[in-house]
């Protein structure tokens, strides 16, 4: 489906339902919070290496200059270092989190609609994924720093359609990156009061898994990423007899 096929979709969508969403996004987080724990166990993981780089211009600052250490202003090299890492760093970890979150989507999907597939993490760590996925963590950053520039108010505008391009990137593999986002956006304003909320409400009740000494939190955080799945197939919808059998 084109761009212009899924904008006439959300156009033509009934608003969202903030109680029948937040009714099916328990009811199929029941059937998939074991994937939701694996997904964000290897998303750990794979954004560890990426974690470990914000050490790394202090580690050569100190090795280079022991005295640094010591010093209350940073050093030189230590401040260009981090210039240069942190955009590298921020797109890294976006990208991995967009293509996990995409990935459990999709196992969401199958599990919604009782497909027969396996559970496949990595399927957004294919080559013809990789440059979408670094186009949308750049337009990502772009949205942050915008709305850190409009005093914060804009990270909480933003924080809907950056939440929605995972869902897009999952189920319109044929879009580009910009017409991801654009739709991600349409979709957004569209609903945007629902969706802030139910992000909002599942957030919270996501963190609940600290009560079982915290440790419980690793099997509830996924919560709060079902109900983008909602948010799509109620609006844009899926084809007829569509498959997503793996590649």
């Amino acid at each position: 489906m084109g761009v212009e096929g899924v904008i006439k979709r959300i156009n033509e969508s009934d608003p969202l339902d903030f109680g029948t969403i937040f009714n099916d996004a328990i009811a199929l987080f029941k059937k998939v919070w074991l994937q939701g724990f694996i997904t964000l166990i290897l998303t750990f993981v794979f954004m560890l290496p990426f974690l470990i780089l914000i050490y790394l211009p202090m580690l050569l600052a100190g090795v280079t200059d022991p005295e640094m250490l010591k010093q209350e202003e940073p050093d030189a090299i230590f401040i260009i270092g981090m210039f240069v890492l942190l955009p590298i760093i921020f797109v890294g970890i976006t990208g991995v989190g967009l293509a996990f979150n995409a990935s459990f989507l999709r196992i969401c999907k199958s599990n919604d609609i009782d497909e027969v597939n396996k559970d496949d993490y990595f399927y957004f760590f294919k080559k013809k994924y990789l440059i979408k996925l670094v186009e949308l963590s750049l337009m990502i950053l772009g949205l942050v720093f915008c709305g850190i520039l409009l005093c914060g108010i804009g990270t909480i505008y933003f924080a809907v359609p950056i939440a929605l391009i995972s869902a897009f990137l999952a189920f319109n593999e044929n879009l580009s990156s910009i017409e991801i986002v654009k739709s991600s956006f349409q979709l957004g304003n569209k609903n945007w009061l629902v969706i802030i909320g139910l992000l909002f409400v599942m957030g919270l009740i996501a963190q609940l898994g600290t009560c079982l000494c915290y440790f419980g939190v690793l099997f509830t955080a996924m919560l709060s990423k079902v109900p983008v799945y909602y948010f799509y197939k109620n609006s844009v919808g899926f084809k007829e007899k569509e498959s997503f059998l793996l590649d």
